[in-house]
Parts: C-alpha cells; sequence; structure tokens
C-alpha cells in the first residue's frame, strides 16, 4: 500500500483521529489558507497550507465545500449555484435464476467477484430511437462466494423463516444464479445535496442531506434491460425467472449500491461546474477537489476505474504545471 512509502517521505505526517472542521479562506475568499482541524481530545487547531487537496469520497467532499463557503450551493428551485448538483446515484436491478437440481454452480469455489459482463445493453451500445429513455444497464453474472448468511435464494412463494423456509434455502442453494444490472443515473434539477437544516455531526456542523428519487427515465431503462435479463436467464433453461427491474419511489431500507456521484462536477464553464478540466476549484484555485463527486452524471459501471485515472490526470497537472506556477490553470 502506498501509506508506508508515504511514512518514509520526510515532507510526511499522519494524524490520526482528527477531524478537520473546514478549509479556511483569506479576506478575499478566494484563496485558502489552511484548515481547522480537532483532535481526539477535542482541541481545535489551524494547520496552515498553501494548497489544499479534498480527496475524502464523493459525499464528504461536496459537505466540505459547503461547509467552507466555497462555490454558490447549488438551488434546485431557481437551477442556480453549483455544490451539490448533478448528484446521482447508479440504478441497479436483480434477476434471479433458478435453475434445475441437476446444475450444480458451486459459487462457494468461485473468487471472491467473479463472473461475466454483456454489455450489449449498456449506455449507447443498443438503439434507443423508439425506447423513451437514454443510457442502459451491464449485465453482470456474478459471484461473491456463496456467502450463506448473504446468499440464500429462495423462489416467490417461500415462506420468509421456518422449516419450509430452510427446505427451499437447501434446496436452491446451489442452483440459483443472480443477475446483476447496474446502470445509468441521470442527474436531474430534483436530486442534489446540501447541508441539512436540522441535524448535526458530533462537532456541531450541518450533517450532509441527500435529496434524491430515481428518474423517469431510468426507471424506464431499468425496465427494459432488467426484461432483456430475464429473456437471457430462460434461454438458459432456468425453472423460475424472478423478473425484477428498479421501481420507485428510492428507500434507503434497502441496500442497491456505495457509489455517488456529483455534487462537485467537472466541467468548462464555471455556472455549471465546480471545478475545471484539472479538477481545481473555480473559486479558489488554490484547492483542488479529487473524487467521484466531479462526475455529472453516473454512465453505468462503477467510478472506481476512470477516477484512478482522473487522480493520475491531475496529480501531474499539480506537479508539471500548479507547482511551477500556482493560479488558475484554465
Amino acid at each position: 500500500m502506498i501509506l508506508p512509502v508515504l511514512m518514509r517521505n520526510p515532507n510526511f505526517e499522519l494524524r490520526t483521529e482528527s477531524q478537520v472542521l473546514r478549509i479556511n479562506l483569506d479576506s478575499t475568499g478566494k484563496k485558502a489558507t489552511g484548515v481547522s482541524y480537532m483532535d481526539a481530545q477535542g482541541r481545535e487547531f489551524e494547520q496552515p497550507a498553501s494548497l489544499v487537496l479534498l480527496t475524502a469520497f464523493a459525499l464528504n467532499d461536496v459537505r466540505m465545500l459547503l461547509l467552507s463557503g466555497i462555490g454558490q450551493p447549488y438551488d434546485p428551485a431557481t437551477e442556480t449555484g453549483v455544490v451539490g448538483r448533478n448528484y446521482a446515484y447508479q440504478t441497479q436491478s436483480y434477476v434471479p435464476t433458478f435453475l434445475g437440481e441437476d446444475v450444480h454452480l458451486n459459487s462457494y469455489m468461485a473468487g471472491g467477484a467473479s463472473g461475466t459482463v454483456i454489455d450489449d445493453f449498456s449506455v449507447d451500445n443498443f438503439d434507443h430511437s423508439s425506447l423513451g429513455f437514454i443510457g442502459g444497464c451491464y449485465v453482470l453474472c456474478g459471484s461473491t462466494n456463496a456467502r450463506p448468511v448473504e446468499f440464500h435464494p429462495t423462489p416467490p412463494g417461500t415462506p420468509r423463516w421456518g422449516r419450509k423456509w430452510k427446505d427451499a434455502v437447501r434446496r436452491h442453494y446451489n442452483h440459483t444464479a443472480i443477475f446483476n444490472l447496474s446502470g445509468t443515473s441521470t442527474a436531474m434539477r430534483g436530486n442534489y445535496l446540501d447541508l441539512d437544516p436540522t441535524y448535526r455531526d458530533a462537532w456541531g456542523l450541518p450533517l450532509l442531506r441527500i435529496t434524491f428519487d430515481f428518474p423517469d427515465n431510468d426507471v424506464r431503462m431499468s425496465r427494459f434491460v432488467t426484461h432483456k435479463a430475464s429473456e437471457i436467464a430462460r434461454q438458459m433453461g432456468a425453472k423460475v425467472v424472478v423478473d425484477s427491474p428498479r421501481t420507485g419511489p428510492f428507500t434507503t431500507t434497502s441496500y442497491q449500491s456505495t457509489h455517488n456521484t456529483g455534487g462537485a462536477v467537472i466541467g468548462a464553464d464555471p455556472s455549471t461546474s465546480v471545478v475545471n478540466r484539472y479538477c481545481q476549484s473555480w473559486d479558489v484555485p488554490n484547492v483542488f477537489v479529487v473524487g467521484a463527486c466531479n462526475y455529472p452524471q453516473n454512465s453505468s459501471y462503477n467510478p472506481t476505474v476512470t477516477l484512478g485515472a482522473l487522480i493520475y490526470w491531475t496529480a501531474d497537472a499539480l506537479k508539471t504545471r500548479y507547482l511551477k506556477r500556482p493560479g488558475p490553470l484554465v
């Protein structure tokens, strides 16, 4: 990992159990002077800095910008402001596929995340002209080791507990595949991030509030691709196929993904984006914000790999351009 390498660098210091409270700005509001943080004993310190990098996960990055007064907060009523705008998630659905007892999948023998993915219905890989939606899903049939506490598939109509439920789990455990569809989350006016007016954290600061529901476009998309995946399952010879497209309204009681995007999007226009193409704040040039919060949408796949490329892109700009001549890079 990178931490042991950093610890050998004399310019690096690790301060554990510290909570950054805000990025401090000078009197103009156009330059960061450092950060204020609190240690485990509740003591507040100010750390001077000529350069501040926000890399604290998509949601935390947006919250820190809002707490620090960097950039104009997004207002969905007027569609003005940028910080918190374009919040997007991921539209997932599942197709449990119950095969015959003569088909032994032995998923518990597989690697931690092995599987097969098709891209036929992902993003623009198919004709949308008469479908009434944009975007799409990849279709994955994979395994996470058939973990028995998590993986106990039973067909519709099975009791949720008791002997009949146990019998169904034993019968279907090794003969069931799950199709996972992960797809587009399009940005819309009413989906956004802001500071909660009521709830606060342990340091007395407003929590981040998420306002979100699945757009009609994404519900239609999920229905179409889920039906396609169900057709594939039937062609596999499944005895029972559970066609479960994503529907609204959104609820936090059913986990589907931790892949949050948007809120501090990258762009060429300060009126519609928070950072420029090098993830540099339009408003405070010595603050760089790097994370999935930079994405204006979530196209389909998990954001991690593209985010890695974005980090390298930003690091190169910092090293070869900004440090030699601090200031706006565009």
